[in-house]
């Protein structure tokens, strides 16, 4: 079985590193098995940890540093944990020198357009208001809005279908796309809903939680089917020990 690294997340209050099931359940779900990564910045753990790792899934949490794609931070801006944008900064590099599939998840999303010279907004209420419901309430595995498919994108193709409607649950967004990322997805009031990296394998974001809806929702699962069938092509071919 492959094994995917998970981004951990972090309590300040009860100063712990915690995981939602819900990621954990979709890629056992899909096949693979997960290993929460440590939350450090020591670079010789951090590579012992991606030498096991066949893909890699970059979770939700923490608003993004500013100070990362080049703004001040505004009082609208939510908690930062700047040792996690640090560490996930230092892995999404090391993941595309060494081709190493993953997926973004919500500030998955955001913190790749960022690493990758694209800005955000720091707070969609008051930056950009909208009348479609970004920030749902419990429970989470339903549809809040649909997103629009770019036409021959990787995700239109996978999911067979122009719109989707999708949960949502984020304060924070892209506001302008890196240019090394492409454009899959936009919610009706032209927010970036997903993206691809396509210098790796496979290198999918979307702004949605699909974790949520795995259970119900086969576009939710392809997805994560889709990601660990990249990772487990990496793994029959033996990419890590190729490239050590």
């Amino acid at each position: 079985m492959v094994t995917v690294g998970v981004m951990p997340l972090w309590d300040e209050k009860k100063h712990s590193v915690w995981m939602l099931p819900e990621y954990l359940t979709a890629l056992i779900s899909a096949g693979a098995v997960p290993l929460i990564l440590p939350l450090t910045v020591n670079l010789e753990v951090l590579d012992a940890c991606l030498r096991k790792c066949d893909g890699l899934l970059l979770t939700g949490g923490h608003d993004i540093t500013p100070s990362l794609y080049g703004e001040r931070t505004l009082r609208v801006c939510g908690e930062v944990c700047a040792l996690r944008d640090e560490m996930e900064s230092w892995i999404i590099a090391r993941a595309i020198d060494e081709h190493i599939p993953f997926l973004g998840i919500c500030r998955g999303l955001q913190i790749l357009n960022a690493v990758l010279g694209g800005t955000l907004w720091q707070d969609l209420p008051s930056q950009h208001p909208s009348e479609i419901e970004h920030c749902m309430k419990p429970p989470y595995a339903r549809a809040v809005h649909d997103v629009s498919f770019v036409k021959g994108t990787y995700l239109a193709k996978l999911f067979g279908c122009e719109r989707l409607g999708v949960n949502s649950y984020h304060h924070q967004a892209v506001k302008q796309l890196s240019p090394r990322l492409e454009p899959l997805a936009f919610s009706d009031d032209g927010l970036c809903e997903a993206a691809r990296l396509e210098e790796v394998p496979f290198g999918v974001a979307v702004q949605w939680h699909p974790e949520y809806l795995c259970a119900t929702d086969r576009n939710a699962m392809r997805l994560f089917s889709a990601f660990i069938s990249a990772a487990a092509t990496g793994f029959r071919n033996g990419r890590l020990t190729q490239s050590a």
